[in-house]
């Protein structure tokens, strides 16, 4: 009987294990399912998969590979009117003659009422000297093509840069962030401790307030911080091209001490090698040679043609013997117009202006190059000498805290005293992990400014 009464009271318990088996199952699935899908949004990045993935989806650069196309394209044109030119056309007249009678004395002339013509022309035409104007155009096309070649490398340049800028920026913050959860796990142990200590007798309340104030700035702190860090990764997604949800972790930055070069051999390199100078030069050979284009406006042109007339004067367009005629007629063409002789030299020297402020505008870009070099190698080596004081200063401010905290324990020191040492030494690391942060991207300000950033 008891084994029956048993038996009876496990079915409802098997039933219910069945069904809580039934529910937890898709549910443990659903959360691994979930948990993969937020890792798959978690991507851990290095500078240079940045760069990559970076240039490979920049709207700028597909931009800037049109404005080359349309720059070949000219190109080609410019080429194309170096080619034969050939016409060709048919025309119909027909003509009504009223007074068909003409009376010369005793001669008379008649005309029909009307009259049908055909008139058909074939021509092929060829310049066998322009005065170089054709050789000049292409001349000029093919430099421009250069410089939108170049503005293409400077838009490159440009993109690298600002990848490289959100990526360090990203770097600092993310930083930043560790430190602040270093620094609360910190001050939470000083807080259970002065805890201890007020129920000891040993420390009054408001140095336990003093603690818990100070974890309050740290917390603000860490949500300036969070706030920052999800503009930055946002802004970092949408330039790589990847999706916006994406939680960008930076590969650890190991800076390598790099040694800094005198500050005359940065200039001279981005005199050399500067995308901006390179299409100054390009812009100045192509004011001279609009001035030879100018200048042959004064010499004469030589042209050739072949023509071939088709003549019918008959009702029926179709040709019948003894109707039509057709001549074919070759000719040498030399013109000059020779009033350009006094007419072109203030266009000459418009063109020559043109040049002279090309010369002009290249001067100040140089002078510009060498003030933005100096500034970048002078912030570099300034962040360089930050590190090492900001070394010195964290070194310095961890013995103040080790002391000031023994001191704390013996009831020596108060608790505003511990507090402080404390803060000096979460600002000094943070300071040093910024100035970090901030030498690597002067470093890549200085690349950028001596024209060898992604050279």
């Amino acid at each position: 009987m008891i084994t029956q009464n048993n038996n009876t009271d496990l079915h409802p318990l098997k039933s219910t294990l069945k069904n809580f088996v039934r529910i937890l199952i898709p549910a443990i699935l659903l959360t691994l399912l979930l948990g993969i899908a937020a890792k798959a949004q978690d991507r851990t990045i290095t500078l240079d998969e940045a760069i990559k993935l970076g240039l490979d989806n920049s709207k700028v650069l597909k931009l800037s590979k049109n404005k080359i196309d349309q720059a070949i394209s000219q190109f080609n044109q410019a080429k194309d009117q170096a080619l034969p030119t050939g016409n060709a056309s048919f025309d119909y007249n027909r003509a009504q003659i009223p007074a068909n009678k003409l009376a010369f004395g005793d001669q008379n002339i008649s005309l029909p009422k009307s009259a049908n013509a055909y008139l058909g022309i074939v021509s092929l035409n060829e310049t066998i000297f322009g005065g170089n104007k054709l050789k000049y155009a292409k001349e000029s096309t093919t430099l421009l093509t250069e410089v939108a070649r170049l503005d293409a490398d400077n838009d490159k340049d440009q993109i690298t840069y600002d990848i490289i800028n959100a990526y360090y920026n990203l770097y600092k913050v993310l930083q930043s962030k560790k430190v602040v959860q270093q620094n609360l796990a910190s001050i939470d142990q000083q807080i259970k401790q002065s805890q201890r200590f007020f129920e000891q007798g040993l420390v009054t309340k408001n140095d336990v307030l003093r603690f818990q104030l100070q974890r309050s700035n740290i917390e603000l702190n860490g949500i300036d911080l969070e706030t920052n860090r999800k503009i930055i990764n946002y802004n970092l997604n949408v330039l790589l091209g990847l999706n916006e949800g994406t939680q960008l972790a930076i590969a650890q930055i190991n800076e390598a001490e790099r040694q800094v070069a005198p500050l005359t051999n940065y200039i001279d390199t981005a005199l050399s090698t500067r995308i901006e100078v390179k299409q100054l030069d390009l812009r100045t050979k192509v004011a001279e040679t609009n001035i030879k284009n100018v200048r042959a406006n004064t010499l004469p042109t030589l042209g050739a043609s072949v023509s071939g007339y088709y003549v019918d004067v008959s009702a029926n367009p179709l040709p019948k013997s003894g109707s039509y005629i057709t001549p074919i007629t070759i000719g040498l063409g030399l013109k000059w117009n020779y009033s350009s002789l006094w007419t072109n030299k203030n266009k000459v020297a418009e063109a020559k202006i043109q040049r002279e402020e090309t010369i002009i505008n290249k001067n100040i870009e140089l002078d510009n190059v060498k003030k933005e070099v100096n500034q970048d190698y002078q912030n570099y080596t300034m962040a360089l000498g930050k590190i090492k004081l900001l070394q010195t200063s964290i070194d310095q401010a961890g013995e103040n805290n080790k002391i000031l905290e023994s001191k704390y324990k013996s009831n020596i020191a108060s608790a505003t005293d511990r507090a402080d040492a404390e803060t000096l030494l979460y600002q000094a690391q943070i300071n040093l992990e910024l100035a970090k942060a901030d030498a690597g991207l002067a470093y890549y300000n200085l690349l950028k400014s001596t024209g060898k950033l992604n050279k």
